[in-house]
């Protein structure tokens, strides 16, 4: 049995087409694969610890090989507690809506969270920067309101798609999947054809999953 962690990062939710988009591709991949568990994180009903303090302190204490005060180390466990529950999963889903051309403040909260030096990436002078979380999936679901092709002048407002992937680049991953819903601001006419179009793409994204 594997693990799929679903990251939440819309508070819309029943009005959310990433949400929905979301729910579509569990649908799919429970019927493939019925004995796994899908775990939801959503950002919203969460209460992530703020950096400040002994947490910031203790961020810095990691980055200098320095060990951890008792006070730090008390504060540092809600830290470890999710980047723990990420590092447990086998398969990641992420929805994420576009927020002013970015990711939600509480998506980006989340990933502060989660990239920590010796958890999620190393750092040598030999050797760089190293991704520590490999050979796992990720499906990322995005949803704009406009539309960024490639090759516009648009593309380059588009720093959501991009600082996802860059992230997950960064803290190890490879197989990273990603769906697009772009123009979805026009109603409810709108958001069934573009749920109706994206339903084989998403099915597609189940290969190898």
């Amino acid at each position: 049995m594997k693990k799929l962690l679903y990251i939440e990062s819309s508070p819309r939710k029943q009005h959310s087409i990433s949400i929905e988009a979301a729910h579509k591709f569990l649908d799919f991949y429970m019927q493939a694969h019925p004995t796994d568990e899908v775990i939801t994180l959503d950002l919203w009903q969460e209460e992530l610890p703020i950096f400040d303090g002994d947490v910031i302190a203790g961020r810095h204490a990691l980055m200098q090989g320095l060990s951890h005060t008792e006070a730090q180390r008390k504060a540092w466990r809600q830290i470890e507690s999710f980047i723990q529950q990420f590092r447990r999963a086998d398969k990641y889903l992420f929805s994420v809506p576009m927020w002013n051309f970015s990711i939600p403040y509480r998506l980006k909260h989340y990933l502060d969270i989660l990239i920590q030096p010796s958890y999620t990436f190393s750092f040598s002078p030999q050797e760089g920067f190293q991704g520590l979380i490999k050979g796992k999936p990720v499906l990322v679901i995005y949803a704009r309101g406009g539309s960024y092709p490639e090759g516009t002048p648009a593309a380059g407002m588009d720093f959501q798609k991009k600082y996802m992937e860059t992230v997950l680049r960064f803290i190890g991953f490879e197989d990273i999947r990603s769906i697009v819903l772009e123009s979805t601001a026009g109603g409810d006419g709108v958001r069934k054809k573009l749920l109706d179009e994206v339903q084989s793409d998403l099915r597609s994204k189940l290969h190898d999953f």
